[in-house]
């Protein structure tokens, strides 16, 4: 039989494990996906975009697997990243197509500095700045390693203009504990400041089309 001292520890132990997990849901609590409510779909999610004061964040397009980014020596050291397939970079051409046809206010683009989101952002939108904030900080800042996207994306564009920003699956699904966003899927958010962000839509990547029909 354990000692009383014994069980009060191990009693004091599990109640800190419980405030720090939490304190964990709570820093998510946020950037959590939004009501039914908040949902858009169709030509609802279409006029919300046309409108403004919307983020498109995308995940970037298709990757060869069989690559990694161990060997890379920077961000511009394509050579020994992993990169797009032919089928990611069509993919991303077709997605842009799309967005052009739809004439969406997009305003500034900003990608992770790794060659795959920087060349998925310059193949859907013809432009892009390297953002640090999107790739998140290193290991070892966690749980705060990604704050400076969770800002971002809680943060409001200039009134009429979209955001779009091309970044990775593990961030966004850090910061939103939904689930993992495919290659080449976008989410459409609403910044709320303070209050953090609503997911209103995800667009698969081959999903752009039927939105940009006639």
């Amino acid at each position: 039989m354990p000692e009383p001292r014994t069980s009060a520890r191990r009693a004091a132990v599990r109640r800190f494990m419980a405030l720090a997990a939490a304190s964990l849901l709570a820093l998510a609590e946020p950037a959590l996906a939004a009501a039914d409510e908040d949902a858009l779909a169709g030509s609802a999610l279409v006029d919300a975009l046309k409108a403004g004061g919307l983020i498109i964040y995308f995940r970037h397009g298709a990757t060869d697997f069989g690559e990694n980014d161990i060997g890379m020596t920077d961000y511009a050291d394509c050579a020994n990243q992993r990169n797009l397939t032919d089928g990611g970079r069509a993919d991303a051409r077709a997605i842009g197509d799309a967005i052009r046809r739809l004439a969406l206010p997009i305003g500034d683009v900003l990608a992770s500095p790794f060659c795959r989101t920087m060349e998925t952002a310059g193949l859907i939108f013809g432009r892009a700045v390297a953002a640090p904030a999107v790739l998140g900080g290193p290991a070892a800042a966690a749980p705060e390693r990604y704050a400076g996207l969770r800002q971002l994306l809680s943060t409001p564009p200039p009134p009429g203009f979209d955001l779009a920003v091309v970044g990775h699956g593990n961030p966004f699904k850090a910061i939103t504990n939904v689930p993992y966003l495919a290659e080449g899927e976008a989410a459409v958010l609403r910044p709320l400041g303070a209050a953090g962000f609503h997911l209103v839509a995800r667009i698969p990547k081959d999903g752009w089309d039927s939105l940009a029909a006639p």
